[in-house]
């Protein structure tokens, strides 16, 4: 049923679907400062359990990630039950259930993807799936990408999702947090971003897809734990963010076979203090467009292309879990030329961030009693 609704409806009905069930009353919202004037922040939805990601659908609804293992949908401010059909996953520490994206032609396939921690060898992996969207469940689901390397016992998982015009997908990692030096080890996924095929094949123009000993799916390596990642509208490179230690979270753009240098380079220090790199810069190791000391704890990002906030064309909206706020970040080219930090009195940690198709700004927070925020000028 769903298939035929997405396919009838046009984008007219579909946006005017969208207002009607996402919209909030500015009466509720709460009001804070920006330099585009007052911001309105209003809850579109609560009561969810450490929501991670949220993807719109092209009838107005969402989708929301929940880490302990759930994926709901929410329709005029309310949540659907969790939807059946999805894998087991290993719901523990920073794992659980993470990034969900529509297909690039969902409205022909009804095909998703989603990240998640797999149960793996007394611990957990992060693992990419496929999965057709019916009405209530998921139909066909299958897992296409599974990392290998030592397993995680409950840190840094990574698990954004992007997928290219190309329509292959990049799936961001982590280290796994007690073996940062495997970042380097081209041998195994951790610390790595990888690229493969809606099927979980690997493309043949893959940079290590001919070296010996080298894992083929891997595109860029030396990454600590990224979970921000966004596809640029005008230039289409790949932008993503990771976690440093202690200070020294990284922006940088992601690019083929490239090193960007953990736990080599970096800007922060280790947990307590102590050195932890052996430098800040080296040759063959990228330097990050932007970097954060001390840490703001990035996760989840978006460039702003809607015509609610004009003046933010083209910038970086990166959402901030230690600081509790987002950040926009104004590009010139491939260079971050300003900062603006924003919504610090909404005492939330910003898990996720998304421009919905009304050019309002949609955020996840990351808590027991989770919500998600649509963002606007206040009227």
């Amino acid at each position: 049923m769903l298939a035929r609704q997405w396919t009838l409806m046009t984008i007219k009905t579909a946006l005017a679907v969208l207002l009607a069930a996402l919209s909030c009353s500015t009466a509720h919202a709460q009001t804070y400062k920006s330099s585009a004037g007052p911001l309105a922040v209003e809850t579109v939805v609560s009561g969810l359990n450490n929501p991670w990601s949220l993807a719109f659908l092209p009838d107005g609804r969402m989708l929301v990630t929940e880490r302990p293992g759930r994926l709901r949908i929410v329709a005029d401010g309310k949540l659907s039950p969790p939807l059946a059909g999805l894998p087991k996953v290993y719901a523990s520490g920073q794992g659980g259930l993470h990034d969900v994206v529509l297909d690039r032609n969902f409205a022909q396939n009804q095909t998703i993807y989603f990240c998640f921690a797999d149960p793996h060898d007394g611990g957990g992996r992060t693992a990419m799936a496929r999965a057709r969207l019916t009405d209530d469940k998921l139909d066909y689901v299958k897992v296409i990408f599974r990392q290998e390397g030592p397993v995680s016992n409950g840190r840094h998982f990574g698990c954004r999702i992007a997928q290219t015009p190309d329509n292959n997908l990049i799936l961001t990692m982590g280290d796994h947090g007690s073996y940062p030096q495997e970042a380097q080890n081209l041998g195994n996924h951790l610390g790595k971003i990888v690229r493969v095929t809606p099927d979980g094949a690997v493309p043949n123009d893959n940079p290590f897809v001919d070296r010996k000993g080298a894992k083929p799916e891997i595109w860029s390596y030396g990454n600590r734990n990224v979970q921000g990642a966004a596809l640029h509208p005008t230039s289409g490179k790949l932008w993503a963010h990771e976690h440093g230690p202690q200070g020294g979270d990284e922006a940088n753009i992601i690019e083929k076979g490239k090193n960007f240098g953990w736990p080599v380079i970096g800007y922060g220090v280790n947990y307590g203090g102590a050195k932890l790199h052996d430098a800040k810069s080296k040759a063959g190791m990228e330097q990050p467009v932007k970097y954060w000391v001390p840490s703001i704890a990035p996760s989840g990002m978006a460039f702003y292309s809607g015509a609610l906030f004009p003046a933010w064309q083209g910038n970086l909206i990166v959402g901030a879990l230690k600081d509790e706020m987002i950040v926009r970040l104004t590009l010139n080219g491939e260079k971050v030329t300003g900062e603006e930090r924003m919504l610090q009195g909404v005492g939330e940690r910003i898990r996720d961030v998304r421009v919905g198709p009304d050019s309002a700004i949609y955020l996840a927070t990351d808590s027991s009693n989770g919500r998600i925020l649509r963002v606007s000028p206040a009227k």
